[in-house]
């Protein structure tokens, strides 16, 4: 016994790596509670504008709660045909993928890992996500000419889950980028979020200008 376990050939094989496409990343918990409240946060908004959507379809005459201005009025974006970019309305979607991102958080928070295909899927999701709420947004402001506030909620929600989700992405090599890209995204990440939806305050701003300094 002695001479088999002393004897290289026979020692036990040293445990391998498993392949690239069979490793699961987890992820920190900072990063869960950001897609559980983020997520949470798209879901109250898209249930909200669906249950208004739902009255007004039913009494035309009805004024949601978020009517505050010509300007702030979520019954002129909800008549628009960017509303219902699918041909039903776009808050239903809001419903189904926000209700994913809040199960996949809570999935982390208990301890799940996931493949880099699964990550890159989160990515493109959000990427999807991030890009229709940017167009919905230049809708509201140059063609429709108002602003839904639930809407507005919806879009800051997404811009988080995206970028953060690209962050913890490039950090664990799911993303290939420089080095230097890495490191940079690592220690400044709060940049981009924070610039990018600075960006959408000031377009709101300029683009009602004279209407929110007749409110001063």
């Amino acid at each position: 016994m002695t001479s088999l376990l002393s004897d290289p050939a026979h020692a036990p094989a040293a445990p391998t790596a498993p392949p690239a496409g069979d490793r699961t990343t987890g992820a920190s918990r900072g990063f869960a509670w950001l897609l559980v409240i983020t997520g949470a946060l798209g879901v109250l908004a898209s249930f909200v504008i669906t249950l208004d959507k739902i009255r007004l379809l039913a009494e035309p005459d009805f004024v949601p709660s978020c009517n505050l201005s010509p300007v702030l009025s979520c019954t002129n974006v909800m008549r628009s045909e960017q509303a219902s970019v699918f041909g039903f309305p776009n808050p239903v979607l809001g419903l189904v993928t926000y209700a994913v991102v809040v199960a996949i958080g809570a999935g982390v928070l208990a301890g799940a890992r996931y493949r880099r295909w699964f990550w890159l899927g989160l990515n493109l999701g959000t990427l999807f996500g991030v890009g229709f709420c940017m167009w919905l947004m230049t809708q509201a402001l140059y063609e429709i000419g108002a602003l839904c506030l639930w809407c507005c909620l919806a879009w800051a929600a997404t811009i988080l889950m995206f970028w953060y989700t690209t962050a913890h992405n490039l950090e664990h090599g799911i993303l290939r980028a420089p080095r230097a890209v890495v490191s940079g995204v690592a220690e400044f990440r709060w940049v981009v979020p924070a610039v990018w939806c600075a960006s959408v305050l000031l377009l709101i701003a300029t683009r009602w200008w004279p209407y929110w300094r007749s409110l001063l």
